[in-house]
């Protein structure tokens, strides 16, 4: 059940109407309901696996606050304990040290005290262990058997495995939920149908946005009443998802199949083909989280932000900062953050600071934090080298791009370029788009050595007009190559002009909705008719990227 398929929209209709003719009281059950209902209807029996990490994750939570709860018990009562000693004792020095180090109460509240954190602690990294160590044998089993099997007299079979629904995205949002509730930023939900509906809300399951329990949660369970308003937003939302999936990511999605699956057929169309996959994967992506939001607000609640213009960034950084941004928020939270600030990195700070200077000996440490958890980012995008590479490359070009930060600055003061001027402006957007296509090679192509030979021939060979041998449409025709090139080239330019009134601050969606209401509804109407005269139709790229991790 696709977010762009007939069934989900009847799916989504459905869910709507129940929904906002039940109780108020009822409404939350009821999304759990559904969220259920969806989940089996696309995954089947691996709906065991969600019930694993709400089961454990709630658990694991309660028990860590209950440990707490504990802990602050031991030591009031060691606080008592030690007071009526300071009272009853001959001098107060002599009971002081006795309370702090002897053997009375005040020594049973500090050995409670060490026992609680540790107990804590284990019970996170139970969970955390079983629940990515669920996801990392799932996929990446056969990865490592594969990369076993290169050695000389080693046959392993591979596992036949499928990946369940969702599972990179839910795993994620829950373990951050857990840590939330391990750093007290959080308090344990103690309803495990309320906490399931966090892990398994139906608009988001399928690709995110990885959601706060803080934020997120919270609305499920306040009084939303029907708004003609959340439906008109919702209902834009939803439309200008379709368009970006079904006009720009479905018409690219043939090109870039054809050059990248057969490489050695079209040396010449390596640049086209990594700029019909920008093309491909943020209409795929973007737009499918367009529709997740829009669906979201049909029912009062409104999702994080996944997506700010990502192709108007003006450095690697500022890209990753508009990209999959709920993803680089948890990886900030809890791996750059804790990294940066544990015992050895600190450490390690200490002595990159002996060996390269105050200065560097701080952004060293930075660099490196960034190349692990870029590292990740990479590891968690698939199971294979050029994957790995992907997240290196990031990682590698923002560390450097840290440590040489003053050379940068002082290489621009020499050269007179004032920061905000228009063509700098311009320059950092192109600079950045092209530092941000090369690692879509990585991304893209069917193998590491395949990414690098598509990359040699980006610079060696350049034959477009091989673009209008391929095929495009259901039919196969040549004839829709060309209506296909025209097609992108018109929604790319509608996008442009969208994504530009945003940068300047433009709330488009709004501004949409001050207009007429007849201009609105011819509006709209314009783009139901579009989208299948000039999309594509939902079976001819078999889903959303992202609706496999």
């Amino acid at each position: 059940m696709g977010l762009n398929s007939v069934n989900f929209l009847f799916f989504v209709i459905l869910a709507v109407l129940v929904h906002y003719m039940l109780p108020l009281r009822l409404r939350w059950g009821w999304l759990l309901i559904v969220s259920y209902a969806y989940y089996w209807a696309n995954a089947g029996w691996a709906l065991v696996f969600i019930l694993s990490t709400t089961l454990t994750t709630w658990a694991a939570a309660l028990l860590m606050e209950r440990e707490t709860d504990n802990s602050a018990n031991a030591a009031g009562s060691g606080e008592m304990a030690g007071a009526s000693g300071h009272a009853a004792g001959p001098g107060g020095g002599a009971v002081a040290t006795r309370h702090a180090a002897g053997p009375g109460g005040g020594a049973g509240a500090s050995r409670h005290a060490a026992a609680s954190p540790l107990g804590r602690r284990t019970i996170l990294i139970l969970t955390l262990l079983l629940n990515f160590g669920t996801l990392a044998v799932l996929k990446y089993t056969n990865f490592a058997i594969n990369n076993l099997n290169a050695l000389p007299g080693v046959h392993l079979p591979e596992f036949k495995w499928i990946l369940p629904f969702g599972i990179s995205f839910y795993t994620f949002q829950s373990m951050g939920y857990l840590l939330d509730v391990y750093w007290k930023r959080q308090e344990a939900e103690r309803n495990l149908l309320k906490f399931a509906l966090f892990v398994a809300f139906f608009p988001q399951i399928m690709q995110g946005p990885i959601g706060r329990y803080g934020r997120l949660a919270p609305q499920f369970f306040k009084e939303r009443r029907f708004s003609s308003q959340n439906l008109e937003r919702g209902a834009q939302l939803i439309l200008w998802g379709l368009f970006k999936k079904m006009v720009l990511a479905d018409n690219a999605a043939f090109y870039v199949r054809a050059i990248f699956d057969h490489p050695e057929q079209y040396p010449g169309l390596s640049i086209p083909a990594i700029l019909a996959y920008s093309i491909h994967l943020y209409g795929d992506f973007s737009g499918g989280i367009d529709i997740i939001s829009g669906v979201a607000v049909l029912f009062g609640i409104q999702l994080d932000a996944n997506f700010r213009q990502p192709y108007f960034a003006t450095s690697l950084t500022d890209f990753w900062h508009r990209w999959h941004i709920t993803l680089g928020a948890w990886m900030k939270d809890y791996v750059f953050y804790p990294l940066s600030l544990s015992g050895w990195m600190g450490k390690f700070g200490k002595w990159c600071r002996k060996q390269f200077g105050r200065k560097n000996g701080r952004t060293v440490p930075i660099a490196f934090a960034n190349i692990i958890v870029f590292l990740i980012v990479g590891i968690w995008h698939g199971a294979a080298w050029q994957y790995i590479a992907y997240g290196l490359y990031n990682g590698v070009i923002i560390g450097i791009s840290g440590i040489l930060a003053p050379q940068f600055r002082a290489w621009k003061e020499r050269l007179g370029i004032v920061d905000k001027s228009a063509g700098w402006h311009v320059f950092c957007v192109l600079r950045t788009f092209l530092i941000v296509n090369v690692s879509w090679f990585f991304d893209r192509a069917m193998s590491l050595k395949m990414a690098f030979v598509m990359m040699k021939n980006a610079v060696t060979h350049f034959t477009p007009g091989q673009l209008l041998s391929i095929t495009v449409g259901m039919d196969g025709s040549l004839f829709g190559s060309r209506a296909a090139l025209g097609v992108l080239a018109a929604g790319c330019l509608v996008l442009f002009v969208v994504s530009f009134m945003k940068e300047r601050g433009v709330d488009v969606a709004r501004a949409v909705m001050e207009r007429p209401f007849a201009a609105r509804i011819a509006l709209y109407a314009v783009m139901i008719v579009a989208l299948p005269a000039f999309g594509q139709p939902p079976l001819a790229e078999g889903g959303f990227i992202y609706a496999q991790f």
